[in-house]
Order: C-alpha cells, then sequence, then structure tokens
C-alpha cells in the first residue's frame, strides 16, 4: 500500500463531534487523487502522538470550537506545540468563531483559520495536498506576515453532502436545516450561515435514517435552530413538509427505533406551539420533552434582541405542551444588552410562573459571540438578589444550565473584542434602558441613554449564550 502524502488529525472532543462528523462525510464521498489519514485525538497527548507519528508527511491538525471555548483551545494549542511540531504541520481552526474573528484566531497561534462552511474548504485542501494556495475560504498569514483571505467558503445545498461520516463509523444527530431567517442579535447561527434556511430534502432525510438502522442505530434525532421550520422559507410552519419528515423517519426506523423532535439538540419557537403541532410531534416521535426559546420575560427586550414574538406566546406555549403531556424546558437568557431591573423582575416572575406550570428553566447568561450585532455590547452579569432567585429556582428542580460559567465566558469574549475592535463596521445595535423606575447593580438611578453606546460604553446590561 502506498503511503499518505498527507495525515488529518483532529482534535476530537465531544462538545463538537456533529461538526467534524459532516466534514468528514462530505470528504469520506469525495473522490481524490490524495492519499490521506485521518487520526482523531481525543486528548492534547493523543493529538501531539499522531503528529510525531506523521513523521515528515505533511500534517492538518483541524481545531473546530465554539467563540466561549476559544481562549481554553488556545491553551491547548500551546500545549501540543510543545509536544510536537515541525515545518509539515499546520493547524487549521474552523467553526463560528474562526469564521467570525479570524484575525482573532492567527493570532492566537493557529497557522489559518476556515472562514464559513467547511466541507468544500477541507474537500479543496486534500485535493491540494495541504497546499491553501488558490482556495476559497481561509484566512492566513503570508509570508511578510500580512493577513491574506480568500473570503467565505461557498454555501452548498445540504443535500451535497452526507449529514455524518459512514466511512469512519461516526453517526450523530442529522443536521436538517442550515441557517435562521429570524436573525436574533444574539445569536451566531444567520450570521455564519445567512439569514435563510436551507433544508436537507427528505428523500437525502430517508437516506440517512436507512444508514443508520442497517447499522444498528435506533435513536434519530435533528439539528436544526428551530424545528417546526422545517421546509418553510418563511416565519410561518409548513406543517405538510414536517409531517412528511416525520412520517418518513417514523417508517424508515423501523418498530424497534424511536424519533425525536424538538427536544436537544434542536428547539422549538414559542409562536409555533400549537395544539396541532404538539399532536403532530405525539403521533410520530418519542421524545416528551421539548425545548422552548423564550430567552426573556420582557416584551421590551425581547423586541430589542429580534427574537419575533413576545411574553405571552411563551406563557401559552408552556401551558400547551404540559396540557398535552410534554416536559417544558425554557430557555431564558439573563443580563441581555440594555436590560434594567424591572425586565430582570419580569423575567424571575415569568421563570417563577412557568416553574410552577411545571416547567423546567434551562438559564443562560449573555454572551457577546463574536459576528453577531452584539458582539461589542457588554458583558452579561447577574446581580445577586437575581442569582439568589435562581438559586432558590434551581434547588426546587426547577431552573439548571451553565450560566454561572457563562459569566466568565462572557467577561472574556467582551474583553476580546475590546482588544480587537472593530471601528466603523460594528453592528452593534444596544437598546435604551429605560429612565426613571430602573436602577443599575449598585442601586444607583441610570440616567437616560445610558444603555446605549458602540461597545466600550458599559451602561447598558449584557449578553447572550451557546451553550
Amino acid at each position: 500500500m502506498n503511503a499518505p502524502e498527507l495525515i488529518l488529525v483532529l482534535r476530537y472532543r465531544k462538545a463538537v463531534t456533529y461538526g467534524f462528523h459532516a466534514l468528514l462525510g462530505a470528504l469520506g464521498e469525495h473522490e481524490t487523487a490524495t492519499r490521506y489519514e485521518v487520526r482523531f485525538g481525543e486528548s492534547v497527548e493523543e493529538t501531539a502522538r499522531h503528529i510525531r507519528e506523521a513523521g515528515n508527511v505533511r500534517t492538518l491538525v483541524l481545531w473546530s470550537f465554539y467563540s466561549p471555548d476559544a481562549a481554553a483551545l488556545a491553551e491547548e494549542l500551546k500545549q501540543v506545540r510543545q509536544l510536537a511540531d515541525g515545518p509539515n504541520v499546520t493547524h487549521l481552526a474552523g467553526g463560528v468563531h474562526a469564521t467570525a474573528e479570524p484575525v482573532q484566531t492567527l493570532d492566537a497561534g493557529w497557522d489559518m483559520a476556515a472562514i464559513g462552511e467547511g466541507e468544500s474548504t477541507l474537500i479543496s485542501l486534500v485535493d491540494a495536498k495541504g497546499d491553501p494556495s488558490g482556495i476559497t475560504g481561509l484566512a492566513y498569514r503570508d509570508a511578510s506576515g500580512a493577513v491574506k483571505k480568500t473570503g467565505k467558503a461557498k454555501q452548498r445545498p445540504l443535500d451535497d453532502f452526507p449529514g455524518f461520516a459512514l466511512k469512519w463509523g461516526k453517526i450523530n444527530a442529522l443536521e436538517i436545516t442550515r441557517g435562521c431567517v429570524y436573525a436574533c442579535r444574539f445569536c451566531q447561527t444567520p450570521f455564519m450561515f445567512s439569514a435563510r434556511f436551507r433544508h436537507r430534502s427528505v428523500g437525502n432525510v430517508r437516506w440517512h435514517v436507512d444508514q443508520m438502522r442497517a447499522r444498528g442505530f435506533r435513536d434519530v434525532r435533528f439539528i436544526t435552530p428551530t424545528a417546526l421550520s422545517y421546509g418553510s422559507q418563511t416565519e410561518e410552519p409548513n406543517l405538510a413538509a414536517v409531517e412528511e419528515l416525520l412520517a418518513s423517519c417514523r417508517e424508515g426506523i423501523g418498530p424497534g427505533g424511536r424519533v425525536y423532535f424538538g427536544s436537544f439538540p434542536s428547539e422549538i419557537r414559542p409562536e409555533h406551539v400549537t395544539r396541532e403541532t404538539l399532536r403532530l410531534v405525539k403521533k410520530y416521535c418519542d421524545n416528551t420533552n421539548i425545548i422552548v426559546g423564550a430567552q426573556s420575560g420582557s416584551d421590551r427586550v425581547l423586541d430589542a434582541a429580534k427574537r419575533g414574538h413576545g411574553v405571552e406566546e411563551v406563557k401559552r406555549a408552556a401551558r400547551l405542551g404540559i396540557e398535552e403531556g410534554f416536559r417544558i424546558n425554557v430557555d431564558m437568557i439573563f443580563g441581555m444588552p440594555g436590560e434594567g431591573q424591572e425586565d430582570v423582575d419580569d423575567s424571575l416572575d415569568l421563570a417563577r410562573e412557568l416553574a410552577d406550570l411545571g416547567a423546567r428553566i434551562h438559564a443562560h447568561t449573555f454572551m457577546p459571540l463574536p459576528g453577531t450585532p452584539w458582539r461589542d455590547a457588554p458583558p452579561g452579569d447577574v446581580a445577586p438578589a437575581t442569582i439568589s432567585e435562581v438559586d432558590r429556582l434551581s434547588r426546587r428542580g426547577a431552573l439548571y444550565g451553565h450560566w454561572q460559567k457563562q459569566r466568565d465566558h462572557a467577561a472574556r469574549l467582551a474583553a476580546a473584542a475590546e482588544a480587537y475592535p472593530r471601528p466603523g463596521r460594528s453592528r452593534t445595535i444596544l437598546p435604551t434602558i429605560p429612565s426613571g423606575a430602573d436602577v443599575d447593580r449598585a442601586g444607583s438611578a441610570i440616567p437616560p441613554g445610558a444603555g446605549v453606546s458602540s461597545r466600550s460604553g458599559r451602561g447598558g446590561q449584557p449578553r447572550s449564550p451557546e451553550s
């Protein structure tokens, strides 16, 4: 057997397996003249060992991470380089953070950053034996040290590539929708993948389900920013398309299989929750819980975030879901930009009301995520009184989440944004904190307009998540 011309080493972490499987799915179906091998590094030490074992063969080390993990992964990269390095080794970072902040990513130690969707870029790199010359979708420094960007990778229909990596036996939840028309100001999805939906066809989804069943897998789960938007190009659900999808999956996975829809790793928008949609899920699916994205108990904050729904829709969704026999999990974000004390009180009131109904609150702290309109907003924080109330809900078993850890992430992301300002380009749109009754964290009156700033003014209050 001929020796490989290229070694691909994946820094393979549980948090990002879905993305890697999609990349490998595309690569596995691609015919290339390059002889390559793929190796999985599940730790720093294993990653370094794979690099050493590659010897002098051109080695491309692939990293993928979310923005809150960027600092920790940069430290891992340093450790890997200390253990194994060489002129034939190139470290490439991909994902939403690398796309939104390519210069930050290069300065943190990676040799290249992939910009946009990675399937086409990886295929081209493999064809070129790791040489980035002329390949779209990359950022790197040239011989002079100047940053060279080759544009954003072309977006392709989801049906063009498999959603997981059969060649390597890597099967996971299937991405059925990419992009989102809602463009919430705290969310990276529409700004990474565009503010429109691209759906995988029912026939293509069924092919994946058939492959899963043939290999002994029995659970079908979906990756989608908004489950009941499947098949739609507008804000209105296309229930005929949803039913066709679910019926095909139910048939395909067979009597011993299970279908999950509207539960992790997807969610349902509150205004899409009706008795009809809930009964559609019950008819074909096995999940007894549903995730509903609420984000705030304040209509003013929801409007500022461009959520496209109000608090009443959240209450109605929770009530209907519980009446139809589902356990409802409600996402809420504390510390959003421009949030005043009245808004915080409204969110806590909503959390208590939903908990009394029987729902559980999935709590987040706002993080200023790169690439979003609120990238330059102040970091999310939670006042001591709010922490006490959240803790009470948690002790009741009515609230869970990594909101405390996200406070630290938020501060790091805000500091990074401060270090990499975007004068004239920031899309930050901060709402105004209402004057009058509102007070700041210390109890002082907030002057009118204190929440309006481009980035460095911390008068407004905090940000958004990613969990």
